[in-house]
């Protein structure tokens, strides 16, 4: 019997769950790839994308001649999909970013970027200073950026928030796709029940999963809504462990080598809904990352408890933020100073 046919035979998704595997709306064979990189459907949209995303934010280590070279590399290895925001570098890597697309067919790749305002006059300001700096006239994904709380979900979503003008922008022809970020299972769940979003961006990665089932009830409702997810963080390996020395000036550590890299994006890419991975914003693990999702392939037992192994006793990167919204601690109160998340 096919595996297709053997999996709707005995459910679906309640199948495959009964027979102790991962689930596969995200970990199906992929239909093409370029360069040998998959690519998958973006959720109901029909987009196809890189199941590597290109990080934006990674353009901020480097000067423009590197730049474009490595979004030009990337762009010749099979990656179609970029990602930015403002509040990376304060404009800086939509400046570089918007540079080092030129020359490259728009019809090509997806560019997705974002906003961290919530009403409607500052969201406006913000696409249209973003339009600007990545010289096009319109983005196929444009995100409610990093919500953290319920509040400031309502408040984008409310009367005069951003989708005010996110909806108005899309009748312009200036924004295609609609999705959010989010840091928190209460302001995913809270956006996901507020409208229905083409994706969702949410940290998927092991560490995460498997040490607290951070993601779990996100990933389901984004299926309930049949969302696409877009998995931030894939890579990460937990906070920083005491008396580990940093080899990078980054606020989280993530895993470096090869067989490591594999296995962190098998985990992301085999959870249902999961269509493409943003790596941590260094363009060596970008290569690393490209090479990685060639050999893709869905979860087996030997690779889960691997990644349990690795994941076991590592700190949460998310859970500071996660215990803010709790408490219902101030915003300003800072979570990781060095995080690029904290400004703008």
């Amino acid at each position: 019997m096919k595996r297709r046919l053997f999996l709707k035979t005995v459910g679906g998704a309640a199948g495959v769950a009964a027979l102790g595997m991962p689930q596969l709306f995200g970990a199906e064979a992929p239909r093409e790839k370029v360069e040998g990189l998959p690519r998958r459907v973006l959720g109901r949209t029909g987009q196809k994308l890189s199941v590597v995303g290109f990080p934006g934010l990674g353009l901020i280590h480097y000067e423009q001649e590197k730049c474009t070279a490595a979004v030009h590399d990337a762009f010749e290895r099979g990656v179609n999909y970029f990602d930015v925001a403002p509040a990376y570098g304060e404009g800086r890597c939509e400046t570089k970013l918007g540079i080092g697309l030129q020359g490259l067919d728009r019809s090509k790749y997806f560019l997705a970027c974002k906003t961290k305002k919530r009403d409607k006059d500052g969201a406006r300001q913000q696409l249209e200073a973003s339009l600007k700096l990545l010289k096009t006239d319109h983005f196929d994904l444009y995100q409610l950026h990093h919500l953290v709380r319920p509040a400031d979900v309502k408040q984008a979503l409310g009367p005069g928030g951003a989708m005010e003008t996110i909806l108005k922008a899309k009748e312009e022809g200036k924004i295609k796709y609609i999705g959010f970020s989010a840091h928190t299972t209460k302001a995913a769940l809270e956006a996901i029940r507020g409208f229905k979003f083409d994706t969702v961006m949410f940290p998927i990665n092991f560490v995460e999963y498997y040490t607290r089932d951070f993601g779990k009830d996100v990933l389901q409702a984004a299926a309930q809504q049949q969302a696409a997810v877009l998995a931030i963080k894939p890579l990460s390996w937990g906070t920083w462990p005491t008396g580990v020395k940093k080899n990078r000036e980054w606020w989280y550590r993530s895993v470096e080598q090869t067989k490591d890299i594999e296995l962190a994006m098998r985990f992301a890419l085999s959870q249902t809904g999961v269509v493409a991975g943003i790596p941590p914003s260094f363009l060596d693990l970008l290569d690393r990352t490209i090479e990685a999702a060639k050999n893709y392939k869905p979860l087996d037992d030997s690779a889960v408890a691997q990644l349990k192994q690795m994941a076991a006793e590592q700190g949460s990167i998310f859970l500071r933020e996660e215990q803010q919204v709790a408490l219902n601690l101030p915003h300003w109160t800072p979570v990781y100073p060095d995080s690029p998340h904290e400004c703008c």
